[in-house]
């Protein structure tokens, strides 16, 4: 997932550019294991579900103030002592995320060379994964230490233009058939084995996740009404479920089981297979432009991309070493104000609320999450795995476990909150337009809609928030057999 703040978020079409990003890669080498019609359903299920996750983040924004919308927050009024848990999933999700990025440069650097230089495969530290990872590195470590990432927030527009390269790249392979000698045997019904569909179960998880920026989408978008709110993340998931179908069969089909975890990495023109060699060089042909462009565009996306991946790791892993027991009734010194958004507002008369961290704790969070990560990329060549690791805890947790559990409390009868939130919708119903209210997802009047519709609204939370923690172990354990077993 890639999740690209900016100082505004009017727009729906900037969304897809949030969600669809490293877990695209992985896709084909999913349906491998799961076969095409199993893989489908799942891909299509993972969305439905993190798409409900977000829904029920949008729910749980009705109850704080507007602009101050955060997981923090949530906790305070919910679940006080909870904040390490959030905190401490955030962490690791953007800790591994931040690490898929470095792999994918490692993994597609080599190939640039090659394909941009005939002569680039002759000096071995060009093709050397770990030479790009540490160079890439010297480039994003200033970036990384940025306070405010505002001068970053345009590379959704390079994310935008870099997936749908992506997409076209892949199908264009397929529609031209150049993959075809090589390819392995296709599964249509007949999954692998249960353990290996299990196993990339949470790299699809991953691959939806971007509930830990929701929050702050909320606090930032222009119109935040309910209909608005539920159409931009219907239209977001609708978008990502179609690349990742899309991108998912034609990348099996053209390689079938033969295909690994970073489709474009394998994305080579025919030449390469059928041609003969070239005659100054006796070498294989260069890949073609197409691909290696391909693969530059993503290089240069990830990139730009993992400092933001950095900011909210820091500001979680603050949280958690800030983080003491207390009761409700305290307040709350434990973890940093998170009522800003990640990009503070730039315009004049919207100052951003000063960060809580000092230059010394700053620079030393910051600079363990960067060398633990580059130590991790240097060692741990796959990217499956890391994806899989990171959809098992992280994604499952913010996608599923806290949006549930947050809603279901905060939705109680009992709860003062969510009597208040009744008593407001009450005083103000007169001001909603009819033909608004009959477009909210839950019908006229949104949350004073009628009880047994918010019945089954806080059922399915709960059952959401039981959903990701069943997941979260069943795909830990066999992961870690699946791992094993390799």
């Amino acid at each position: 997932m890639i999740f690209v703040q900016g100082a505004r978020v009017p727009e729906a079409p900037s969304r897809p550019a949030e969600v669809v990003g490293a877990g695209v890669l992985a896709m084909p080498l999913a349906l491998s294991r799961m076969g095409i019609l199993l893989g489908i359903i799942i891909i299509l299920w993972s969305g439905l579900t993190a798409g409900f996750g977000l829904y029920l983040q949008t729910r749980c924004a009705r109850y704080l103030e507007r602009g101050s919308s955060s997981f923090f927050a949530l906790s305070q009024i919910t679940y006080p002592n909870a904040a390490i848990v959030f905190d401490a999933a955030i962490a690791i999700k953007c800790f591994g995320v931040g690490v898929s990025y470095l792999i994918i440069i490692g993994d597609l650097m080599p190939g640039v060379v090659q394909g941009f230089s005939e002569n680039g495969g002759g000096v071995s530290f060009l093709v050397d994964r770990h030479f790009w990872v540490t160079g890439f590195m010297l480039i994003v470590i200033p970036l990384s230490f940025l306070r405010r990432l505002d001068s970053l927030k345009y590379t959704s527009v390079i994310a935008l233009i870099s997936i749908g390269y992506l997409v076209i790249l892949v199908v264009a392979h397929f529609t031209k058939g150049d993959t075809m000698q090589n390819r392995g045997v296709i599964r249509l019904v007949r999954w692998e084995s249960a353990i290996a569909t299990l196993s990339s179960f949470p790299v699809i998880v991953f691959a939806y996740t971007c509930h830990q920026n929701m929050f702050s989408i909320l606090n930032e978008i222009g119109n935040n009404s309910s209909f608005r709110t539920t159409s931009v993340v219907v239209s977001s998931i609708g978008v990502s479920a179609f690349i990742y179908v899309l991108v998912a069969i034609t990348g099996y089909l053209s390689f079938g089981n033969a295909v690994l975890g970073n489709i474009v990495g394998m994305c080579k023109s025919l030449r390469n297979e059928e041609q003969p060699m070239h005659p100054s060089l006796t070498l294989p042909d260069p890949p073609s432009v197409s691909s290696t462009i391909g693969k530059a565009a993503i290089v240069i996306l990830v990139m730009f991309s993992y400092p933001l991946q950095v900011h909210p790791c820091r500001a979680s892993v603050d949280a958690v070493l800030k983080w003491r027991p207390q009761r409700r009734s305290e307040s709350s010194e434990g973890s940093p104000p998170r009522d800003a958004p990640l990009l503070p507002p730039s315009k004049p008369g919207g100052s951003a609320r000063p960060d809580s961290m000092g230059n010394t704790r700053f620079a030393a969070i910051t600079t363990a999450i960067i060398v633990l990560s580059y130590i991790v990329a240097m060692t741990v060549a796959s990217l499956e795995k890391v994806l899989a690791y990171v959809g098992s805890t992280g994604s499952t947790s913010i996608s599923f476990i806290l949006p549930g559990l947050f809603y279901y409390k905060i939705s109680s009868p009992d709860s003062p909150h969510h009597q208040k939130l009744m008593k407001e919708d009450d005083d103000e119903s007169e001001e909603y337009s009819d033909d608004d209210a009959d477009r909210t997802l839950l019908g006229p009047g949104g949350l004073k809609s009628g009880p047994w519709r918010r019945r089954i609204l806080r059922r399915a939370s709960l059952a959401l928030a039981i959903y990701g923690l069943i997941v979260m172990v069943t795909c830990l354990v066999t992961n870690t057999f699946f791992i094993v077993a390799h």
